[in-house]
């Protein structure tokens, strides 16, 4: 790695080697949202036969279900736990 200095070279050496879990992290992010989403839109058709009450827990648990492991996936690419 080449000698930097300045403000930017501990940004330099700490957030290089980093790079590699975004890239991972990006893609596989992306493709399980989307298959997420497809599995609670096929579920979301059966469930709107459903009386409003038992709809309601269903599509809040579906609209923050995801947010949990999107975090995992961000803090994992970050390097964070």
């Amino acid at each position: 790695m080449p000698l930097r200095r300045g403000l930017g070279a501990a940004a330099w050496r700490v957030h290089l080697p980093r790079m590699s879990r975004i890239a991972i992290a990006l893609p596989a992010g992306l493709l399980a949202f989307f298959v997420y989403v497809g599995l609670v839109l096929m579920a979301a058709d059966h469930v709107l036969q459903w009386h409003w009450l038992l709809q309601v827990p269903f599509f809040v648990i579906a609209g923050i279900a995801w947010a949990f492991p999107a975090k995992w996936l961000m803090f994992w690419a970050a390097g964070q736990r």
